[in-house]
């Protein structure tokens, strides 16, 4: 594998005639080896490299990555190394993708569950505290408690799962979209509708958005 710089990478990857087909497949091959030799580090919070399914999703985001690199490559600004552009694709790529293969099988109505459990730390991971101390945490669980009736009380049953699933369970938005038989469009519209009914309870009861990101 060649040391390439920026400029090197550009050139290689944006060349599509006969003559540069050589230096442009060495540099699809050495990227995709960069990005595969990157993944394993990369994933260890979510993923362990020992997994069975490991080695099909790095081939799976290598490709993808490649695909997006190449698509976006007029957007490439020479801000940071070319690679870690590219790594940081690969990153949000295979999150992406993690994400998707997590929810794929749930159904809509477990998607929604986290509205309808009871408003404790045991059952709620909205609202666990592990970190604050113990005035803290009281206050913080006080806010929270609120947060989650105006959630549950507030919302339609649609608009209730779509935030939850898009925002607490990070759901992506084209799978949510599919799931609720939605389009993308009227899925976004459906979450700011959600938003804003949600920031209009809160504000009636003296809380601001602010006052939510200080307790969080």
């Amino acid at each position: 594998m060649s040391a390439r710089t920026n400029e090197e990478w550009l050139q290689a990857l944006r060349r599509n005639d006969a003559q540069s087909a050589e230096a442009h497949n060495a540099a699809l091959a050495d990227l995709r080896s960069i990005i595969l030799n990157g993944l394993p580090h990369a994933l260890s919070p979510w993923i362990q490299p020992s997994h069975p399914q490991f080695a099909a999703l790095a081939e799976e985001v290598a490709q993808e990555t490649l695909l997006k690199v190449l698509k976006n490559l007029g957007s490439f600004e020479g801000r940071s190394q070319f690679t870690t552009w590219t790594h940081k694709i690969a990153v949000h790529v295979a999150l992406t993708e993690l994400r998707r293969r997590k929810w794929r099988d749930t159904s809509l109505d477990e998607l929604s569950s986290t509205s309808e459990e009871e408003g404790d730390n045991e059952h709620n991971p909205l609202l666990t505290d592990l970190t604050h101390t113990p005035e803290q945490a009281v206050e913080k669980n006080d806010l929270l408690q609120r947060v989650h009736r105006a959630i549950t009380k507030d919302l339609t049953d649609r608009q209730r799962t779509a935030l939850i699933a898009a925002t607490i369970q990070e759901v992506p938005i084209d799978d949510l979209a599919k799931r609720m038989k939605m389009e993308r469009n009227a899925l976004y519209k459906l979450l700011h509708d959600a938003r804003s009914r949600l920031k209009k309870r809160l504000m009636l009861e003296g809380i601001s958005v602010q006052d939510i990101f200080a307790s969080l």
